[in-house]
């Protein structure tokens, strides 16, 4: 039988997912979702090929468990954060500077573009939860517009344009001056894209 994980099967499950997610992550960015496979994650997670069709029935799934349970994280941390403070500005600043940071993310892992290996619908739900982030942009800018922060704009256009500019990916790994001087420029650019006042400190 089996080893349990935890003192409940509940928090076993819960703890072998975690394990299959952190595999999978690190495999992803070694060599690309399309170069593993279900044993190659088993055996990086250090649980039984078998245990891993009890929480997923395939690869595909187990890529949408990983990326519903890392945007999740990632939202929540997202949202504390910008609730720290109630300036819309100081806001957008926060959320395009950790947009602009993520360092790990699923969709540019080595390998073809997740949209050229994964089903119509597989692909809806990566999007589905794209979307969770962008609401987070949206009501930032959407507050920020009522106080007249921002002038009015289409937010339609805005929000997607603002994203495809923090996901460009064009600011340096390594933390030092060159990080932080992209990382003031990109936030620099795109507050003034929204019309907010900007000062440029580095």
């Amino acid at each position: 039988m089996p080893k349990i994980i935890g003192g409940s099967l509940h928090e076993h499950r819960e703890q072998t997912r975690l394990r299959l997610f952190g595999a999978l992550g690190t495999l992803m960015a070694e060599r690309g979702f399309d170069a593993i496979t279900l044993a190659d994650i088993a055996s990086a997670a250090g649980v039984g090929r078998t245990a891993v069709y009890n929480h997923f029935p395939d690869k595909e799934a187990l890529l949408l468990g990983f990326i519903t349970h890392e945007t999740e994280q990632y939202a929540a941390g997202l949202q504390a954060s910008i609730e720290g403070t109630d300036d819309p500005v100081e806001q957008l600043r926060t959320y395009v500077r950790q947009q602009a940071s993520l360092r790990r993310v699923y969709h540019v892992a080595p390998g073809p573009d997740l949209r050229a290996v994964l089903s119509r619908g597989a692909q809806q739900r990566v999007r589905e939860h794209v979307l969770v982030v962008e609401r987070i942009l949206r009501d930032v800018l959407a507050a920020g517009i009522a106080s007249g922060a921002f002038p009015e704009q289409d937010l339609e256009t805005t929000v997607p344009l603002v994203h495809a500019c923090l996901t460009g990916r064009g600011i340096p790994e390594e933390d030092g001056p060159e990080r932080d001087h992209a990382l003031a420029q990109t936030e620099a650019f795109v507050l003034r894209a929204v019309g907010a006042p900007v000062t440029v400190a580095a």
